[in-house]
C-alpha cells in the first residue's frame, strides 16, 4: 500500500503546477497561454467574497461607531480612516473630488490586504477541502485573487477610468483633448502626434505597472509557500527527513512573518498609486 500511495503522489514540478492552476471555465482543457475569454472561477469567487466582507466591515464601524472612547475595532478602522483621509488631502486638493476618493481608497486598501492575506493560510488546507467536497483528487483551486494577473490588472483598469472619468470632469472634453495634443513637449501642430502617443503610452505604461507590481510580489509570495510546502510533504523518519520538517516549520513560519509585511506593503503601494494617478487627472500641463 505505501509502495502504490507513492507511485500515485505527485512529483515536485506536478504539486506546483496543479497549485498554480485555477478552477476556470476550461475545466479539464487547461492551456499554458492567457486567455481573456477564460474565467478563473476561484479568483472571482474569493475576490467578491472578500470585497462582500470588507463593504460589511466598514459599514459595521460607520454604524457601531460613538463620539466617546472607541473600542478596539472602531479605534482600528478610525486609524485607517485617518491615515487614507491625510494621504488623499496631500495629493488630491479638490474637497469635492475627496469625498469620493479617500472612501474608494479605504476600500481598495482593506480589500487588497484581505485579499493577500489569504496567502497566509495553509497552501493545501483550501484546495483540499474542495477536493473532498467534490471527490475529485485532482480539482483545481487557487485561494489568493491578487496573485490571478486577471484580477489585479482589472483593479488597475478600474483605476484607469476613474483617471479618465476625472481628467473630463476637472478640465472638460476640450480642455482634456487639448492637453492629450500638447503635452508634454509643446503646442506646435507637428508635434501633436508625439504628444499623443506619449500620452498614450503613459496610460498604458501606468496601468500595467500598477497591476503588474502586485501580481508578482504575490505570486512570488505564494510559490515561496509551495516550496516551503514541498520541504513538510517530502520528511520520513528519517536524520534527513526530521531536517526538513524542522526546515518546513521554522522557513514557514518566518517567511509568513515577513509576508505579513508584504501584504500590508503591497496594499499600501496599491491604495497610494491609485490616489497619485487620480490626483495626476486633476492636475493642469
Amino acid at each position: 500500500m505505501a509502495t502504490e500511495h507513492a507511485a500515485a503522489a505527485p512529483n515536485p514540478g506536478e504539486y506546483i503546477v496543479h497549485h498554480l492552476t485555477h478552477l476556470n471555465s476550461l475545466g479539464e482543457k487547461q492551456k499554458d497561454i492567457i486567455d481573456p475569454l477564460v474565467v478563473n472561477y476561484d479568483t472571482l469567487f474569493y475576490s467578491v467574497g472578500l470585497g462582500l466582507l470588507t463593504v460589511f466591515l466598514l459599514w459595521l464601524a460607520a454604524r457601531r461607531a460613538t463620539s466617546g472612547v472607541p473600542g478596539r475595532f472602531q479605534g482600528s478602522i478610525e486609524m485607517l480612516v485617518e491615515m487614507v483621509s491625510d494621504q488623499a488631502k496631500g495629493i488630491i486638493h479638490s474637497a469635492e473630488s475627496r469625498r469620493f476618493v479617500a472612501p474608494l481608497a479605504l476600500t481598495v486598501f482593506v480589500w487588497i490586504f484581505f485579499m493577500n492575506a489569504m496567502d497566509l493560510l495553509p497552501v493545501d488546507l483550501l484546495p483540499m477541502l474542495w477536493q473532498q467536497g467534490t471527490h475529485d483528487p485532482h480539482a483545481f483551486m487557487r485561494v489568493v485573487p491578487t496573485a490571478d494577473l486577471s484580477a489585479t490588472l482589472g483593479m488597475s483598469i478600474g483605476v484607469l477610468l476613474l483617471c479618465l472619468y476625472y481628467n473630463v470632469k476637472i478640465k472638460g472634453v476640450a480642455g482634456w483633448a487639448h492637453e492629450l495634443f500638447t503635452a508634454p513637449f509643446g503646442a506646435h501642430p507637428v508635434l501633436w502626434p508625439v504628444n499623443f502617443l506619449m500620452q498614450i503610452i503613459e496610460f498604458l505604461a501606468k496601468t500595467i505597472s500598477h497591476g503588474m507590481r502586485l501580481f508578482g510580489n504575490m505570486y512570488a509570495g505564494e510559490l515561496v509557500f509551495m516550496l516551503i510546502a514541498l520541504m513538510g510533504g517530502a520528511w520520513t523518519v528519517s536524520a534527513t527527513g526530521v531536517l526538513l520538517a524542522a526546515g518546513h516549520v521554522l522557513a514557514g513560519t518566518a517567511w509568513a512573518i515577513f509576508h505579513i509585511l508584504i501584504i500590508l506593503l503591497q496594499a499600501f503601494i496599491f491604495m497610494m498609486l491609485t490616489l497619485v494617478y487620480i490626483g495626476q487627472a486633476h492636475e493642469e500641463h
